[in-house]
């Protein structure tokens, strides 16, 4: 396995956090209105204004601010000059769009992850995440708790992988394509995709989902590419993986 340099290293403490471009505080609001806007909490047309949000996250208006700009590039929300930020409506294909983006960024960002070569000490992190993940699928109940827990791994497992490409321009791109919940199930939690599903695929499960068991088993497969150093194998496994979203999310929206 290749090293690199010292002192250039990914920081993997915080995976799940956004880029740092930003100050701490911003990175807290903007997660939490960005998934406040994608699960329909604040709901399309929804006029966001500094002082509200502020006071109903209890924080200053500066990092509410900050988080706002992020958003209306992500194109989450849009600005006018006589209107200030509004709330735009996401559709089911805005979310097949932005699947289709990420699966060629995640791709690459696998691949270049290879090519760079990981450190022990950060793949080992990621095969814990890896079993953390099949210990949860592995107990045989499922509960939203449980659907929480692996999903948090999930995104702290793509968030490592993200860091690992050493390419501060990629993550930023992809993180720009996740218009979906990513702390659960979109085709419960998404708005424009629930509308499309049918109500009993809207439930949460009693026993383990079969796309989380197959989405695990590609986990392992990725960590395994990646230990053997196959580069190629790497990135055709994250694409694949990441648009087998796309494919389930299709399926059911068009099962009535």
């Amino acid at each position: 396995m290749a090293t690199k340099p010292a002192g250039q290293s990914p920081d993997l403490s915080t995976p799940m956090a956004d880029p740092p471009q930003t100050e701490p505080a911003t990175h807290t609001v903007l997660m939490r209105l960005r998934e406040m806007i994608v699960t329909g909490q604040i709901p399309p047309e929804t006029r966001l204004r500094a002082e509200g949000l502020a006071t109903e996250l209890a924080v200053s208006r500066t990092p509410i601010r900050s988080a706002l700009a992020v958003l209306s590039a992500e194109g989450l929300v849009d600005y006018g000059i006589n209107r200030g930020y509004t709330v735009r409506a996401v559709t089911i294909g805005d979310v097949f769009d932005s699947i289709e983006v990420r699966a060629g960024l995640e791709g690459q960002a696998a691949r270049m992850s290879v090519e760079l070569g990981w450190e022990a000490s950060a793949l080992d992190r990621l095969a814990e995440l890896v079993r953390q993940g099949r210990a949860i699928l592995d107990r045989g109940e499922w509960s939203e708790k449980a659907e929480i827990d692996w999903y948090e791994l999930n995104h702290a497992f793509h968030r490592s992988i993200h860091h690992a490409s050493q390419n501060k321009v990629l993550r930023n791109a992809i993180r720009m394509t996740l218009i979906y919940p990513v702390f659960g199930d979109p085709a419960r939690l998404c708005p424009s995709v629930a509308a499309a599903v049918p109500l009993r695929l809207r439930q949460v499960a009693t026993t383990t989902p079969e796309h989380l068991l197959s989405s695990q088993g590609d986990h392992e497969r990725l960590l395994d590419a990646i230990r053997r150093e196959d580069s190629a194998e790497a990135g055709r496994i994250m694409t694949d993986h990441v648009l087998a979203t796309k494919r389930r999310l299709h399926a059911i929206a068009t099962r009535r």
